[in-house]
């Protein structure tokens, strides 16, 4: 990354004076880069895509920073923007300045508070069905966000959408095929069938689950939630469906997904869900749907690397491993489905 070309950026934007200081690439399993600098006594982290852009992803940069600059002043924990480039030729690409985020994920592993207490665990659950009720309770027309998402028969548009990217894995040679995926189409004709009649459109932030946030060091309360890039106008149950779909169901490790160790005092999939009815306006009644459509959404996602290592075209462990993450989740739709 130039910074000397990211200086004279912020030399414009008022943002310091002087050279950028401490540079240092932040991990955490995003494909997305982050950049932590401090410049003139202030520290940001620097978020853009990866060196190798695809086709969405300078729209994806621009429409986090909006989202992210909407959601200030509001009761839902999340990075503070400081400022966005939305022009790509400053450093190769679109991205956006943040302020630092004083907090852990626990994906990477928890502290000793937070390991040595299953009271302060079950809040951290509990905290994190608060983030997405918070988030969900926006008037997200009157953020501004009105043309931020395609509300028009958005529930009636979920399985095609998913079901022509599941055909569209065809392209790649050697993929094992949907026959592989148990119970794919039974699981697609479930979801036309019980599909909710209507839904009260809001912002939903499109993969919540516990390592896309971050926990205060001191305690069980969100510090922020990150990762915005599949932000969109929705339907904000599908981010409690998504929630309960890519829960840890017992202490046993996974080969696939978001493992916590330990994980006794997690509160239970039922537990989150009672947390969330009181804290929306919203028909509950359907929620199973959403966790089903999770499922099936997040599997046929995952199910895309598969195809790519089938063709060679991504690692074939990652690919294995995600297949199986793939078949997985629908065994866990299978199972509320009947």
């Amino acid at each position: 990354m130039d910074l000397t070309a990211l200086a004279g950026w912020m030399d414009g934007q008022g943002l310091g004076a002087g050279p950028i200081e401490d540079a240092t690439l932040l991990g955490g399993g995003t494909q997305n880069i982050l950049l932590r600098f401090s410049r003139a006594g202030r520290t940001y982290v620097l978020r853009r895509p990866p060196p190798h852009l695809r086709a969405n992803s300078n729209d994806t940069m621009r429409r986090e920073a909006r989202m992210l600059g909407a959601l200030k002043g509001t009761d839902v924990p999340h990075p503070g923007l400081i400022a966005a480039c939305a022009a790509e030729d400053v450093i190769g690409a679109a991205f956006y300045l943040m302020e630092p985020i004083d907090g852990f994920n626990p994906s990477t592993g928890l502290p000793p508070l937070h390991a040595g207490s299953p009271d302060i665990r079950h809040r951290m659950g509990l905290a994190l069905v608060e983030g997405i009720a918070a988030l969900g309770a926006l008037d997200y027309q009157a953020l501004g966000l009105s043309d931020f998402g395609k509300v028009d028969n958005y529930l009636e548009r979920q399985v095609a959408r998913w079901k022509a990217q599941l055909d569209s894995y065809a392209q790649f040679p050697g993929w094992t095929g949907p026959g592989q995926i148990p119970g794919v189409d039974q699981v697609a004709a479930w979801l036309e069938q019980h599909r909710p009649p209507t839904f009260q459109p809001g912002i939903i932030h499109g993969d919540y689950h516990l390592a896309n946030v971050m926990f205060r060091h001191d305690g069980p309360e969100l510090a922020a939630i990150v990762d915005w890039e599949l932000t969109t106008i929705g339907d904000p149950l599908l981010d409690l469906g998504w929630l309960l779909a890519t829960w840890q169901e017992d202490e046993q490790p996974r080969e696939f997904g978001v493992n916590i160790q330990p994980w006794g005092g997690f509160p239970s999939p039922t537990e989150l869900v009672d947390h969330y009815r009181p804290r929306t306006s919203r028909d509950m009644s359907h929620i199973d749907w959403y966790a089903v459509l999770a499922c099936y959404k997040l599997g046929l996602i995952l199910e895309g690397t598969h195809a790519r290592a089938c063709a060679g075209q991504a690692p074939k462990e990652t690919g294995d491993r995600l297949h199986a993450h793939t078949i997985s989740l629908f065994e866990r739709a299978l199972r509320w489905i009947r």
